[in-house]
């Protein structure tokens, strides 16, 4: 039904032609003989959106690979090089990319430069107050939002690339219809943990949109970015919360070094309390390029499953575009 509503909202015709172009992306058909539009990203999660939405009309490049942390990154020489010869630079704004920032914004003069999370209303950011006013940058989290990104990419290549207009506009279609299964299928996963134990720790606070979209506890150690740094009463508050409350495991993540949550682990065992790290997430980077986990999608569904197994839940069977889009990326069946 998420599906079903998803395309009637954004007015792409009947479900069936919806299904009929998700096949046709899925499967990798349509081909393109001219020059490709050269889109550079920030991020790996962008650049995995420009990708299934330009498809063979455009040669998309990320900046920062697997593991790299955006919050920290400065921009190279060459990566100021990829942004100039670029025909659109997509980033995640909102401070993500707090390091870089001024290379964006000067590369504004130059070439196109899209702010992908122009497109979520205000109203939908989350606004920590310990982030000094400023709006959480990890959307991707919240893949009905991701959705509005994945549109905001697609009219940006439409502004870039006028001509490649139909295009572009049912591979978004059928690229939304597959984000809408997606987001089925992560809130029914996290729905399975029992509810007393619906709490997740990590290093960094980057799961804040998750929580507040599947209904889940979030803590973390360190504050939005990993700029800041945690304090030995952070994490000793932390292990109190895990005492108590007798929560089995916490998550490392692959961008983000362990050391506190070894430190989380450590003080737990002290307490007499054991816990166990649960998995590791992936949060402001995605996994290794040509593995499922290296996919926007594939990223999700590792975390949301490895979530709900550290905690005492159990995924259910994942929906057809889904099962279908990791297949195609190498992934085997659960």
């Amino acid at each position: 039904m998420m599906c079903d509503r998803s395309y009637r909202r954004a007015g792409w015709g009947s479900w069936w032609s919806v299904l009929v172009v998700a096949v046709l992306v899925l499967s990798g058909g349509g081909a393109w003989g001219g020059e490709p539009l050269r889109v550079v990203a920030t991020t790996g999660m962008i650049a995995d959106a420009a990708r299934e939405i330009g498809g063979p009309r455009a040669r998309v490049e990320a900046l920062m690979g697997e593991g790299v942390d955006p919050h920290l990154y400065k921009a190279s020489p060459r990566d100021v090089r990829k942004m100039a010869d670029a025909g659109l630079v997509l980033h995640n704004g909102l401070h993500l990319e707090g390091k870089m920032g001024e290379a964006i914004e000067r590369m504004a003069g130059r070439t196109r430069v899209v702010r992908v999370t122009d497109s979520i209303d205000e109203g939908q950011l989350r606004r920590p107050p310990e982030f000094e006013g400023q709006y959480d940058p990890h959307v991707w989290f919240d893949v009905s939002l991701w959705g509005r990104v994945a549109e905001r990419v697609r009219d940006a290549m439409i502004e870039a690339d006028g001509s490649g207009r139909a295009e572009y506009e049912q591979r978004a279609a059928a690229y939304v219809a597959l984000l809408a299964a997606l987001d089925g299928h992560v809130r029914e996963t996290i729905a399975t943990i029992p509810a007393s134990q619906r709490l997740m720790v990590t290093a960094h606070d980057a799961f804040g949109y998750f929580g507040r979209a599947y209904g889940i506890e979030v803590r973390a150690i360190q504050g939005i970015s990993t700029d800041s740094e945690a304090s030995l009463r952070d994490v000793n508050a932390l292990v109190e919360v895990l005492v108590s409350r007798r929560v089995p495991a916490v998550f490392i993540e692959s961008s983000v070094p362990r050391k506190t949550i070894d430190a989380l682990v450590e003080g737990c065992r002290s307490r007499g309390h054991e816990v166990r790290v649960g998995g590791e997430l992936f949060s402001d980077a995605m996994g290794k390029s040509g593995t499922p986990e290296g996919t926007y999608v594939g990223m999700v569904v590792h975390n949301a499953e490895a979530i709900a197994r550290a905690l005492g839940g159990l995924p259910p069977a994942r929906p057809a575009l889904v099962e279908e889009y990791l297949s195609k990326h190498g992934a085997k069946a659960p």
